[in-house]
């Protein structure tokens, strides 16, 4: 009977989140002055998910001038990759997270956007993809496995680096490895109680000395109180040597990819907002990362739009909240950022690309695609390109939806795909 009223209740929401409110007007997002609308507010979002569908014999879109190829398939969840100084990919592949939910509504959202996502077995390892013939066929091998969670990877010097849900680990790593020589070696133990935002993205600093973790809010905005979100929604920067580690950035709701700019060695990251505000509210963003910055959240977004949810309100921390950088549009999902090179084509040789994973709480799905963002002299210069598309198809169902983008210099960009379960390769057609 308990499963019955639940399925029923699932069934409602869901009629209601394709009844309810039509289609939703799309302001200008994008940018760093992007059009920030009335709140809303109600019981439940709308609710339109992806749904699955195999790719058959179609691959997604690519701009005129690049080729795009599936270059592994049938992994266990991959959500970012690392490109070797040799040209081997690393793939992290996992599925974290532990957190109970908070009301009946949580439960009945979380059936429903389950029914958009992989349902295979989380792989808790490191899959290592090796091209020994350059010509584009690439064989598999599993370098590590018995990993929690794995999601960001970085390399510094002979050093290899992942952030597991609950901890910083290493592994030694000579060029052409294939297969870890020994376990891993914590460096520092990582938030990972609740785990409402279980993802831990890393990036290593220009000149190796430290480690940047990003590390989610455990919550969408403070409902299980202050406590709970000690240490989360932030980066960390950690000594590379040491494991020591201190708060870098905080009010970051859930940073979820990190990237170094490579002209300026200045901190970028894509950070998801929070949500219940509306279908076109809040913006999700990329933004430099500034040492010490306070970025808003919980008790405002966008700079010092107060969230009047948040109890007991800061105006102090209001009024020193950072405006970001430049909005990529409400509830896309960003979940990858690098950036680019000379390599990757004249089009787009500076600038960084953002692997969107996709709404859920909109009528007109947004996001579902990597997009490119021009840069000039360090900074954003102009709107965004769609340069992986069709994830979503205009038949409504989803065969892919983008997590972590990785430029490989040689002149790739390499998108993990954690819905097909598949790594493509992009490149310039020759």
């Amino acid at each position: 009977m308990k499963h019955l009223k639940l399925f029923t209740a699932i069934g409602l929401v869901t009629l209601l989140g394709a009844c309810g409110g039509g289609s939703d007007p799309d302001p200008a997002q994008y940018g760093a002055n992007p059009e920030l609308p009335k709140q809303e507010r109600g019981l439940m979002p709308d609710m339109v998910i992806a749904k699955p569908a195999e790719w058959g014999d179609l691959v997604p879109s690519v701009p005129q001038g690049y080729a795009i190829k599936a270059i592994a398939t049938e992994l266990n969840i991959p959500r970012q990759t690392l490109v070797l100084p040799n040209g081997d990919i690393l793939v992290a592949e996992g599925r974290g997270g532990n957190a109970g939910k908070l009301k009946p509504k949580d439960v009945i959202a979380g059936r429903i956007k389950a029914q958009g996502n992989t349902k295979v077995k989380s792989g808790n390892r490191l899959t290592l993809l090796r091209d020994p013939d350059g010509d584009g066929n690439y064989e598999r091998s599993v370098f590590a496995e018995e990993l929690n969670a794995p999601y960001g990877l970085a390399l510094i010097g002979n050093t290899l680096f992942v952030a597991n849900q609950d901890a910083l680990v290493k592994f030694d790593y000579q060029d052409g490895q294939v297969r870890a020589s020994a376990p891993p070696v914590k460096v520092a133990d990582l938030p990972s109680a609740i785990n409402h935002h279980w993802t831990k993205s890393l990036t290593a600093s220009a000149d190796g000395r430290f480690l940047y973790v990003g590390i989610g809010s455990n919550s969408n905005i403070t409902e299980r109180g202050m406590v709970a979100e000690a240490d989360r929604a932030l980066v960390w920067e950690i000594d590379a040597q040491t494991g020591a580690h201190r708060p870098y950035a905080t009010g970051l709701r859930n940073p979820t990819a990190l990237a170094i700019e490579p002209t300026t060695g200045q901190l970028w990251a894509v950070v998801n907002e929070r949500d219940e505000l509306g279908p076109n509210l809040v913006p999700d963003f990329l933004t430099s990362v500034r040492e010490g910055g306070f970025y808003g959240w919980p008790y405002s977004y966008w700079g010092q739009n107060v969230d009047p949810r948040v109890r007991p309100q800061d105006p102090d921390k209001v009024a020193a909240a950072i405006t970001p950088d430049y909005s990529l549009g409400s509830h896309v999902a960003a979940l990858g950022v690098d950036f680019s090179t000379a390599t990757m084509g004249a089009g787009f040789s500076e600038g960084a690309f953002v692997g969107e994973h996709g709404s859920w709480n909109r009528n007109d799905p947004v996001g579902y695609k990597v997009i490119f963002v021009p840069f000039s002299n360090g900074r954003p210069s102009g709107p965004p390109v769609d340069f992986v598309y069709g994830f979503r198809g205009e038949d409504g169902k989803t065969r892919g939806r983008p997590v972590g983008v990785t430029v490989d210099p040689r002149g790739a960009l390499i998108v993990a795909d954690d819905l097909a379960n598949t790594i493509w390769r992009v490149t310039p057609a020759l």
